[in-house]
């Protein structure tokens, strides 16, 4: 019958099919949650490349990752402090009416050297773009309305008491 499949396939021969897929699996026994897991993952990760774990282009890879959990209380409680902050903006501009028109995320240079301990203490930058509302009507009055709105935004900002 194998014999049958492969005349009807043509030059395809099941016999030469074989898995090339390698697992690793780093974990703390008790379930401590480490930097050093994630390391040794990654480097489980780096030496699996002695299997070719690359795609056709050698500088992609083939999709190979790590799986981990999530700091789930930690990214809940810096996301809820950003949107905190860009909500007393937002609030603070409609407040002297004027209007939101978004937010851009400040490019870095992501090459500059720097201290790891610096690093990941590096600040999440971002930009609002305010538009001028109906109750403006030359550009000195806009500078007092953003002035305004930057103190406004920042004395509510320091209420929140955020870490």
């Amino acid at each position: 019958m194998q014999r049958h499949m492969a005349s009807t396939l043509g030059l395809y021969n099941a016999e030469n099919e074989h898995d090339a897929c390698g697992v690793g699996f780093v974990a703390h026994i008790k379930g401590a949650k480490t930097h050093a897991i994630v390391a040794q993952a990654l480097k489980i990760l780096e030496n699996l490349d002695h299997r070719g774990a690359v795609g056709a282009d050698a500088l992609m890879g083939d999709g190979a990752g790590i799986l981990l959990q999530l700091p789930d209380a930690l990214y809940r409680e810096e996301m809820a402090s950003r949107r905190a902050c860009q909500r007393s903006l937002e609030r603070a501009a409609r407040e002297q009416g004027q209007t939101v028109l978004g937010w851009r995320d400040v490019p870095v240079n992501a090459e500059m050297p720097m201290s790891p301990a610096v690093r990941d203490k590096e600040p999440c930058i971002r930009q609002i773009f305010i538009g001028r509302g109906d109750n403006v009507l030359v550009q000195d009055g806009l500078e007092r309305k953003l002035y305004l709105i930057r103190k406004l935004a920042s004395e509510a900002i320091t209420s929140l008491q955020l870490t």
